[in-house]
């Protein structure tokens, strides 16, 4: 088979990849230097879109629309973009052994990839319900959402099933972004999650409270404390209904699955340290193994913030932690410094009409302020983390961008509070005059 060489390969086309790519032209790269190795069949995407106007019954979103890197305001990098830097986008193209040691990545088909630096940003894939060989959890019609042929599965299956019955698995992101969507859809809509309360990972009861009532009130039906444990199918093989441990059974034209994902790095198992369910770097993202660099959801990095190592999945992580492995390998090639990944961790979601963010931390005691009556015209409201006499996390429902700036800084500054009480009253007005 063919062999390629490169001076630098990102492997994954992702959110990381796009945002590394652009850094590494603004840093002057030449052509053919650089390649992109990607499964899928486009060029790098903002894949917050799949989950939100990309399923829109009306003026959804499209490709070209939300190539990299339009997500943060940015120019979008269409296909030609790449050809013009001489930047090589290797597309339909899975990497199935990578062998870092001789510096070599070899694809499915057979194809040979020689590179000098490596830049691992393959992402995340989902946890499937199959995995845990839950009964009939391979019937059509029960779906995934990571990457855009999944997306476009399912609105093929949303025009099919028009005004079904839908069963959202889950109440995370996906969960919550997806109920909202199939909804929008006109889909009898029923979520059904194992914890107290959504999102349970970053909300605490009293924000759950609000989205919940929220999502209630536009005739979202919720099923707590239970999962699925089965599910039957037509003899066309699609899902008809949810079993749930609960002994309840739910009709179903659509099931949406969204437990979670688990990072992939089993290409390098054994030849790179690992940490946490991810690969180990430092702050400029260098792994354990020289010239191989890790980004994004892969990568278990220094918190410098809270003097800690996490690994973040989110896209803000995935774009700033691809542009700082660029300009780390530049500043090393150059004999320079950079500085050290000063992250502060940033999760936002919208639905609906609602639109959130949150800064920081989410440990310690929470103070609820402001209006979290979802029954109001216009709700407004936030909670604060605060930990060892300080705030350290901050969240806003409704916030302004001037606002939401607000809660990042206090976030940042992690200013000490002394009561509670004077706090909540405050609100947000304690944010603003940070």
């Amino acid at each position: 088979m063919a062999e390629k060489s490169f001076k630098y390969v990102i492997l994954g086309g992702g959110v990381a990849a796009g945002y590394a790519a652009r850094e590494f032209a603004k840093q002057g790269v030449k052509p053919s230097e650089l390649a992109i190795i990607s499964k899928e069949a486009v060029a790098p995407y903002e894949r917050p879109a799949l989950s939100k106007a990309y399923l829109f019954p009306e003026g959804a979103a499209r490709l070209p629309g939300f190539h990299v890197c339009v997500g943060s305001g940015g120019e979008r990098l269409l296909p030609e973009w790449y050809k013009e830097k001489g930047i090589e986008l290797i597309l339909c193209t899975e990497i199935v052994k990578a062998d870092l040691a001789a510096k070599t990545l070899i694809s499915a088909a057979g194809e040979i990839f020689k590179y000098h630096i490596l830049m691992i940003a393959t992402g995340s894939t989902v946890i499937k319900l199959t995995d845990f060989r839950v009964e009939g959890a391979d019937a059509q019609n029960i779906f995934y959402l990571r990457e855009i042929a999944d997306a476009d599965k399912l609105f093929e299956a949303i025009k099919a099933k028009k005004n079904g019955k839908a069963v959202i698995v889950g109440g995370g992101y996906i969960g919550l972004e997806l109920g909202a969507v199939m909804k929008i859809n006109n889909f009898d809509v029923t979520m059904v999650y194992p914890e107290p309360w959504c999102m349970p990972r970053l909300f605490s009861a009293g924000i759950a409270e609000f989205y919940e009532g929220y999502y209630a009130k536009k005739g979202i039906k919720i099923v707590k404390g239970t999962v699925a444990v089965g599910f039957t199918s037509d003899s066309n093989g699609e899902v008809k209904e949810v079993k749930l441990k609960d002994g309840r059974v739910l009709g179903a034209d659509i099931v949406v699955v969204g437990v979670g994902g688990r990072p992939l790095t089993t290409l390098f198992k054994g030849q790179v340290e690992e940490e946490k369910g991810g690969i180990k770097t430092d702050a400029f993202f260098k792994t354990s193994v020289p010239d191989v660099y890790a980004v994004g959801d892969v990568a278990t990095f220094p918190m410098k913030l809270y003097n800690d190592v996490r690994r973040v999945e989110h896209v803000d992580h995935a774009r700033k932690s691809a542009e700082q492995a660029v300009r780390a390998i530049k500043a090393s090639e150059e004999g320079k410094s950079t500085d050290e990944y000063d992250y502060l961790p940033y999760f936002y979601s919208r639905s609906f009409d609602l639109s959130w963010q949150f800064y920081g931390d989410n440990v310690g005691d929470t103070v609820l302020f402001g209006d979290n009556n979802p029954e109001s015209p216009k709700p407004k409201f936030g909670s604060y983390w605060i930990k060892d006499g300080k705030i350290v996390g901050a969240f806003l429902e409704g916030g302004s961008p001037d606002e939401n700036k607000a809660i990042a800084k206090v976030a940042r500054v992690k200013p000490p509070v002394e009561n509670l009480d004077i706090l909540q009253k405050e609100g947000l007005s304690f944010a603003c005059k940070i």
